[in-house]
């Protein structure tokens, strides 16, 4: 490489960004890249020219493994949206600017849906000006909902802790008999797509019988339907536990978390937040049929816990960010790293690029076929898909009994 590299993360943190971070470092610097800038709270800090030299913070090989191991976003985050360029061409002419300034010859983005479509836009903007910068996309997002790739870099973690803290739970809840019963219900993420949800299935094995039900936010709720199973299994048994996706809707298109609270915040691109579904089922059960209940919101816990990471998912999301520098390297612009599966058993897994504008704002969701005809449960295929992914650890630097991380003064 000739220029300069700056990478950038976007969107929400997971426990395997910043593997794909030290990947993209790592390559461009073995590449020639003479500086590898890292964006402050993504493409809305590089438009303040809030950024950093990376080779200050990666020093030497234990500084690489611990920004491995180090959940969340280390530059930063963000969720801006870039407007289209025919609305503002002051922006990206800033933006151009400042990559001018720096002497970029790759630009580098890791995120999921909306920061693909920020990769859209500049690779299209650099097309209509001729600019010789070339954009890359990073695949990142524990919701794993990016089009054209197999998976991505933080849906195995995630999926991991999900599957190890149901079981957990199941196990807790056993532990205590009340006279009516009682029933669990754990909110895990997911607005559209329900592969975070269907995780929890993975506790299911030789010792736990795994949650009693699944329901997903691609299929519609039915919350009297809800109700009536959840009475048929308290009648066999003194404990249920539910996994429900925040997301769930109703047949009207209302998500339930709706019918308890209003929802006043919605981000840049729109997205409404999405808190609470637990706590309304969860009363609506206690009131129905007078059991004990509890409402249990994984919420950030999901996507920091890098104590329980995957070893594939930090493998692969550190193959992803330096695949990425490699296709800006060779020439590609406007394209996305997608990873392939080649086989189950072993598990093998390879990349290649995709061009981002047959992913950008598009979403995969579960395969219908992949979740049991009632809609409360997913089925053998899905759990085959996903348990390849959540194989392996990778062991936390451990200082004084607490892992150590790679920290960045902010």
């Amino acid at each position: 490489m000739k220029g300069n590299v700056i990478v950038g993360q976007s969107g929400g943190p997971t426990a395997a960004i910043n593997s794909s971070l030290a990947g993209v470092y790592r390559t461009a610097k073995d590449r020639g890249a003479a500086k590898v800038y890292g964006m402050l709270h993504g493409i809305q800090g590089l438009l303040q020219e809030r950024y950093i030299d990376l080779s200050e913070y990666i020093t030497n090989e234990l500084d690489a493994e611990l920004l491995k191991r180090t959940p969340a976003a280390f530059l930063g985050s963000c969720r801006y949206k870039l407007p289209e360029i025919h609305e503002d061409r002051e922006v990206y002419d800033k933006i151009f600017d400042i990559l001018n300034k720096l002497n970029i010859e790759a630009f580098i983005y890791i995120g999921g849906n909306d920061s693909m479509d920020t990769i859209k836009k500049l690779s299209d903007y650099a097309i209509i000006t001729g600019h010789p910068t070339r954009f890359i996309g990073c695949p990142k997002t524990i919701d794993n909902d990016l089009a054209l790739t197999d998976h991505t870099p933080g849906y195995g973690s995630a999926a991991k802790y999900i599957g190890t803290s149901v079981k957990e739970i199941i196990r807790d809840s056993f532990c205590l008999e009340y006279e009516k019963g009682l029933v669990s219900i754990i909110e895990i993420m997911g607005r559209n797509a329900g592969w975070l949800t269907g995780a929890a299935a993975l506790a299911k094995g030789e010792d736990c019988a795994g949650p009693d039900l699944i329901y997903l936010p691609e299929l519609p709720f039915d919350i009297e339907a809800f109700g009536n199973k959840v009475k048929e299994l308290l009648s066999k048994k003194s404990s249920v536990v539910v996994a429900i996706s925040e997301g769930i809707r109703l047949a009207d298109g209302r998500y339930v978390c709706e019918l308890g609270q209003s929802i006043d915040f919605v981000d840049a691109f729109g997205h409404k937040q999405l808190s609470g579904t637990a706590n309304y089922l969860a009363s609506y059960i206690a009131g129905e049929i007078g059991c004990k209940t509890r409402a249990i919101e994984l919420s950030s816990l999901q996507r920091s816990a890098s104590h329980c990471a995957s070893r594939v998912d930090i493998l692969e999301a550190y193959q992803v960010g330096g695949a990425a520098v490699k296709a800006a390297d060779e020439g590609d612009s406007g394209k996305m790293v997608v990873l392939q599966r080649l086989s189950d058993d072993p598990y093998q897994s390879g990349t290649e690029v995709k061009d981002v504008h047959k992913i950008a704002n598009d979403e995969k969701l579960v395969p219908r076929e992949w979740v049991t005809e009632d809609g409360s449960y997913v089925t053998d295929e899905f759990v085959n898909y996903v348990r390849p992914l959540i194989q392996g650890d990778v062991s936390p630097v451990m200082v004084d009994g607490i892992p150590r991380h790679l920290y960045r003064q902010l």
